[in-house]
């Protein structure tokens, strides 16, 4: 249990200090008074007044804030303090803070990301056969547990990602497949066959298969600097393109909103991703941040997505959008805000209740 606290901990405070100190940054950036930076929410526990910026951790761990001068509509604003009010920033300045939050956290990813690719290098999965099914395409053509595969109608093969796309987008074609077994090459013709599977999201789908499961066997390829940063790139766009999907999955219930998890799922599997190595935490830390920008993203007033959704139409019209209409948004926003707290601990607690029991039953 102290392994998954300090994990969580360690987990959120860097997730939400990114976050903030984007916000932070840019508003400073273009000028924009700041009262408070503070991590958490509620009472203050410690911090540091500098300037006229108060730096704090406050009681409640679950979020963060930046306060910034001006930052509601029909705040008062002294004329001494019109130059650093947020309200009066060009409307593209106030999209770029609230946007700057989000994009810190996927700035994280990319450099958490660089930082494994550079220092470990790219895994890469060999098309190495693990298994071969009975009855198969790659069976009935002679394909054996240990062959490697080097090569698909001419167009060689380093990896079984590559592998696997070749033969699903075959559309049932015969194939040239070249592998290497022993010290020999030998060439088999395969005909996919279409079976019914499953996808990431559980759905049912149809897939272009010769019947081969890979051995996991894996070697390390090692990057210079540039492909480190392009491997991170793309490590961090796929992630964001899956969040997606699976956000407009859940909104049309393609997915069980059983499968949201908060802040105990959250806990649970930094403490698993810590005690299987510090590495594994920080590729954990990284998934996270890119989930929580695409989260914030959703145009749902109260969250940085609802602010950007508001500045756009502001743009676009050149005057802002009522403030009642806004005020009305936002209490709109506040309940699925709600809704949603109280849907992830009903998960959360549902799904580890037994972990939740015996530990109330260590403090009682």
């Amino acid at each position: 249990m102290g392994i998954t606290l300090l994990s969580f901990i360690i987990v959120l405070g860097v997730l939400i200090f990114f976050h903030e100190f984007g916000h932070f940054v840019i508003a400073r950036l273009f000028g924009v008074g700041v009262e408070k930076f503070s991590l958490g929410f509620g009472p203050r526990l410690i911090g540091k007044k500098i300037g006229r910026t108060d730096y704090r951790i406050s009681a409640i761990p679950l979020g963060g804030y930046v306060k910034m001068i001006g930052e509601e509509p029909d705040a008062e604003v002294s004329r001494s303090d019109i130059p650093i009010s947020f309200t009066h920033k060009h409307v593209i300045k106030r999209m770029c803070i609230v946007a700057a939050g989000p994009f810190f956290n996927i700035l994280l990813a990319v450099i958490i990301f660089f930082g494994i690719f550079w220092v470990s290098g790219a895994m890469i999965l060999k098309p190495s056969v693990g298994a071969v099914r009975d009855g198969s395409p790659a069976l009935v053509a002679g394909i054996k547990a240990g062959d490697l595969i080097t090569a698909i109608d001419g167009a060689a093969v380093s990896n079984w990602e590559d592998m696997t796309k070749i033969i699903g987008a075959s559309n049932g074609k015969t194939l040239e497949i070249k592998v290497r077994r022993a010290d020999s090459d030998k060439v088999f013709r395969i005909t996919p066959e279409l079976v019914p599977a499953k996808n990431l999201f559980g759905e049912d789908v149809q897939r272009f298969i010769i019947g081969i499961s890979a051995s996991g066997d894996v070697y390390t390829r090692d990057l210079n600097l540039f492909q480190a940063l392009t491997e991170s790139l793309k490590q961090t766009y796929t992630i964001i393109e899956l969040m997606v999907v699976i956000i407009g999955k859940l909104i049309t219930g393609d997915i069980s909103a059983d499968t949201i998890g908060g802040p105990i799922m959250i806990a649970k599997m930094a403490g698993d991703q810590a005690k299987a190595g510090i590495g594994n935490l920080i590729f954990f830390i990284a998934l996270i941040s890119v989930n929580l920008a695409i989260i914030n993203l959703v145009p749902i007033p109260i969250l940085d997505g609802g602010h950007l959704l508001f500045f756009f139409i502001e743009a676009i019209r050149g005057r802002p959008v009522n403030l009642k209409i806004r005020e009305v948004a936002q209490q709109i926003g506040l309940f699925i805000i709600l809704l949603l707290v109280v849907l992830v601990f009903y998960n959360d607690i549902f799904r580890y209740k037994d972990n939740i029991l015996r530990f109330l039953k260590g403090i009682f």
